[in-house]
């Protein structure tokens, strides 16, 4: 779906290098979008002992996605892919341009740029700092979302509410007690509005039932696996946005569509995500989640174009320099 821009040089050939988690490809794929790329995904599954000494430690040998010809540019995230990202680095003899998305755990050095959410720590000439990261869910996708409506969702009264779950994860499990609390907030919520849901492969199996019992009591829409995913088209429809605080990926892409986030904090959230959801409850995009439409509607707010720019940037650069050291 990418499709061409100013941003880079024609004919850029580019790699997208993750473990496969759709947490780090999301976020690689919406970069590279941003871009104007065709990527191709190389996904690593490196052997131990090699995926135990990640990130410090080399590339599996016998990795199988990385061989020439090198990639212009590639871009990866994940720890289990700092190895294969340097070592791709150093078998194109330095002429791949590298980008790494959050912090790699190794310093500055693991990439030729990186970018960091303003909640981490680690800072340098090397790195780009935002407070939110890239995405997938772009103005682009959601205007085409919204012109050609998912006619399961369309037929919905207004407003709507779309409700974004997720679930246990490494950072934290989602227990029964805060399942029960989104659930009562979401009875409460459908009063006001009408429930277009989606649940996550981490969603605990009880949860995930009685979000689509609840679904099924109050007229509204549970995505259970079937037909097309619904996600971009909930976001595009939506009025307001209840989404989990388990996935920063998921909050960012909610605050791109323009409407309300409503966020649902379990008890056990990940210390490392609280600054980010704390600034953005500060700017009016987030508020926390009551059981109840959000009726101010904020700006989308989306990072990705700007982070695009600064790779570019960087990526030209880089060119420009290898450019004359082949010339001397």
């Amino acid at each position: 779906m990418a499709t061409p821009s100013p941003l880079l040089p024609a004919g850029t050939t580019a790699w997208l290098i993750t473990d496969g988690k759709a947490g780090d490809l999301a976020p690689c794929r919406g970069l590279a979008e941003a871009l104007g790329l065709a990527a191709e995904e190389r996904m690593v599954a490196p052997r131990p002992p090699f995926s135990w000494l990640a990130p410090r430690g080399p590339a599996d040998p016998r990795e199988r996605a990385l061989h020439p010809p090198w990639p212009d540019l590639a871009i990866a995230t994940g720890r289990r892919a700092v190895p294969a990202l340097r070592a791709v680095k150093r078998r194109s003899r330095g002429e791949t341009f590298t980008v790494f998305l959050r912090d790699p755990r190794i310093g500055t050095r693991a990439a030729d740029l990186i970018w960091v959410p303003a909640h981490d720590r680690l800072r340098g000439p090397n790195v780009v700092v935002t407070d939110l990261g890239p995405h997938p869910v772009s103005p682009a996708r959601l205007a085409a979302a919204r012109a050609q409506p998912d006619p399961r969702l369309a037929a919905l009264p207004r407003p709507r509410a779309a409700v974004l779950v997720g679930g246990d994860s490494r950072h934290g499990r989602f227990p029964d007690e805060d399942g029960r609390r989104l659930l009562a907030g979401l009875e409460r919520l459908a009063d006001e509005a009408s429930l277009m849901i989606t649940a996550s492969r981490r969603t605990p199996g009880p949860l995930r039932a009685a979000l689509a019992d609840l679904a099924r009591r109050r007229g509204g829409f549970v995505w259970d696996g079937s037909g097309e995913n619904p996600y971009l088209a909930l976001l595009a429809l939506a009025d307001t946005i209840v989404a989990t605080a388990d996935s920063a990926n998921m909050v960012t892409e909610a605050c791109a569509a323009g409407a309300p986030v409503l966020l649902f904090e379990p008890r056990n959230l990940y210390p490392r995500h609280r600054p980010l959801f704390e600034a953005l409850k500060s700017q009016g995009t987030v508020h926390p989640f009551a059981g109840r439409v959000e009726a101010l509607r904020p700006k989308p707010l989306d990072m990705t174009l700007a982070i695009a720019q600064a790779v570019a940037n960087a990526y030209i650069g880089h060119r420009d320099a290898l450019a004359r050291r082949t010339t001397r």
